[in-house]
């Protein structure tokens, strides 16, 4: 159960990395609602981070945390904010999903 908790801080990760993106491209009332959103994101990913890691390791689980972050928040970049999409850039993000997969094998 805590490593489906641990999965969905980290899609709150890539969301409020998100909406700091949208923060940044906007200006008046609609920043401040992407900050908000920015601002719950951040809390709800750190509550449930600090819940997966009572049970689970915590260099693991923020390894894994920051895994799904980072590959949501570059697949975020190229399918909204229009970031680069290039060999390499793939190449690593295909490494990184395998580290955190091997990570979450090697894990008790």
């Amino acid at each position: 159960m805590n490593w489906i908790i641990l999965i969905i801080a980290g899609l709150f990760e890539v969301a409020f990395a998100s909406c700091l993106g949208k923060v940044k491209e906007t200006t008046g009332t609609t920043m401040y609602f992407w900050f908000a959103g920015f601002l719950v994101s951040l809390t709800v990913s750190m509550l449930l981070l600090i819940k997966a890691t009572q049970t689970l390791p915590i260099g693991t689980a923020y390894a894994v945390w920051t895994g799904i972050g980072a590959v949501g928040t570059v697949l975020m970049g190229i399918f909204f904010f229009k970031d680069p999409i290039s060999f390499w850039r793939l190449f690593f993000i295909v490494t990184l999903v395998g580290s955190v997969i091997g990570l979450k094998a090697v894990s008790h």
